[in-house]
């Protein structure tokens, strides 16, 4: 049997190679949009296709072909949407469900594999990602090995709005420990960095560490174009 995965982030790729291409069957990984076309898949004849983490559209004729599977992190039907994890950090929320879904044509409203406990509470982003990521892969071990048939959501669905970059500015917090919330649920390979900005400088904050009176973190400093109000 043939099986794809899909991710575009480095921690994907990890363990794909080091845990899923183990798996039975045979196990091909897709990158890029770019590589993700329906003569490709077609050629490969997928029994599912899985996707780990996806920045992109999957054309409409892939998820009406071939059975897709992407996980989610909130319990579907609430938090369907984009920027799943720093809605839910801002949002105050200390852990979750990691939702695998059958993928249809309306965002995250596909009837559901399983669902797993997934802590928010200690790590940057990325490491959540990490952990997450490890915990995609052993539902995929169970949905291929179980062949199991997804169910319907059930209850009123609540939507989570995609950040954008600007909403990373560092906004009034009530305490430290949610400005280190806000600041370690952005920090993340590709994600645009918790930031402030003052006297033509921007100041973005990563690698941030919580102690009784005080956050230590990693900064960054340049100097913002002023005509654009981008560094």
């Amino acid at each position: 049997m043939t099986y794809i995965v899909a991710g575009c982030k480095s921690w994907n790729r990890r363990i794909f190679d080091d845990v899923i291409s183990r798996y039975p069957g045979e196990w091909h990984y897709i990158r890029s949009r770019e590589e993700l076309t329906l003569k490709r898949i077609q050629e490969l004849d997928p029994r599912y296709i899985f996707f780990l983490h996806w920045s992109w559209q999957v054309p409409d004729e892939i998820v009406k072909d071939y059975e897709c599977v992407c996980f989610h992190m909130t319990d579907v039907p609430y938090g369907r949407g984009g920027s799943p994890l720093q809605n839910l950090i801002i949002r105050g929320h200390k852990d979750t469900k990691l939702t695998a879904l059958k993928m249809v044509a309306e965002l995250d409203a596909g009837p559901v594999y399983l669902k797993e406990d997934l802590s928010l509470e200690n790590g940057s982003a990325e490491e959540i990602y990490i952990r997450s990521t490890s915990k995609a892969a052993e539902m995929i071990r169970h949905i291929v090995s179980e062949e199991m048939e997804p169910v319907p959501q059930k209850g009123k669905p609540t939507i989570f709005k995609r950040r954008r970059p600007e909403e990373s500015e560092i906004p009034d917090v009530q305490n430290l420990r949610q400005l280190h919330d806000f600041i370690r649920m952005l920090d993340a390979e590709g994600y645009p960095r918790a930031f402030i900005t003052k006297s033509g400088l921007r100041f973005e904050f990563s690698g941030a560490t919580l102690y009784d009176e005080r956050i230590e973190a990693d900064v960054t400093i340049t100097k913002v174009d002023e005509t654009r109000g981008k560094p």
